[in-house]
């Protein structure tokens, strides 16, 4: 009984462990992507030392792992579905794709593109973007990222509980976490939900209070006040990140451009 007792204990600390670190890896990397690579690097919605912006790049690093979106082409690219936004230059609108997987694969095409140097953005959308060449160097190279994918495999491995093996199907979402956040928005964010303004797309506000993308499912607000630091525009709306910011503002950490700070 007491050897049964123990394995069940052992079986649900194992379980507890797994969950904290899915939603640990979800959110963290959800909110480098939010916070410093969307309304920093592709915005520019407040301002950061050199020290703070090195801080936050090597943060994005840890917290995306094996799926680290260099912070130069995601911010093209995001400029880019901002001028085009669900045209056939959109370089990730889901109304010209059979599917999500479809959609993605073309966002990685370009994607690399800029990464790689093969593609030449327009002069409008390029500059006033953060670089750090020597982690963009580290980040991108395969063994760095299949090393990030074998640790993710170590900590399923000592904390996947006997007979729970089935969890090892969460390893691709650690892989691709990235990606995964970015095909969510972009997919859903103009497809599904409802529209406060007419911004002549097909955005839409996809959550009322958008916990599981941290804001960023308010794609219709988005594009209606690209430059506008909180998300939420209507009462019932909350974005998660924009209380954040204000903190870190307060801290002095950033410095929110007053004249799009919204409240």
């Amino acid at each position: 009984m007491c050897m049964m007792t123990h394995e069940i204990g052992y079986g649900l600390g194992g379980l507890m462990a797994i969950a904290l670190f899915i939603v640990g890896h979800w959110y963290l990397s959800l909110f480098s992507q939010s916070f410093f690579l969307h309304r920093y690097s592709a915005h520019k919605m407040f301002n950061l030392s050199k020290f703070w912006e090195k801080v936050f790049y090597f943060l994005t690093f840890i917290s995306q792992g094996s799926s680290f979106l260099n912070p130069r082409a995601y911010a093209i690219m995001h400029r880019m579905h901002h001028a085009f936004s669900d045209t056939e230059k959109d370089p990730h609108s889901p109304h010209f794709f059979k599917d999500v997987f479809r959609m993605m694969w073309r966002t990685k095409e370009i994607y690399m593109g800029f990464v790689k140097g093969l593609r030449s953005p327009e002069k409008e959308f390029d500059g006033n973007c953060p670089e750090w060449k020597w982690m963009d160097r580290i980040s991108d190279a395969w063994p760095v990222r299949v090393a990030w994918g074998v640790l993710y495999f170590i900590f399923y491995y000592f904390f996947v509980p006997a007979g729970w093996e089935w969890l090892y199907v969460l390893l691709p979402i650690h892989f691709l976490m990235g990606p995964i956040h970015g095909a969510i928005v972009n997919w859903c964010g103009h497809k599904y939900g409802y529209a406060n303004y007419d911004n002549h797309d097909h955005s839409k506000n996809s959550l009322a209070w958008d916990f599981l993308m941290l804001g960023e499912l308010f794609q219709n607000n988005h594009h209606k006040f690209p430059n506008s630091a909180n998300f939420a525009q209507r009462w019932f709306e909350l974005d998660p990140t924009y209380p954040v910011m204000k903190i870190l503002n307060w801290l002095k950490i950033i410095k929110l451009r007053q004249r799009i700070m919204s409240d």
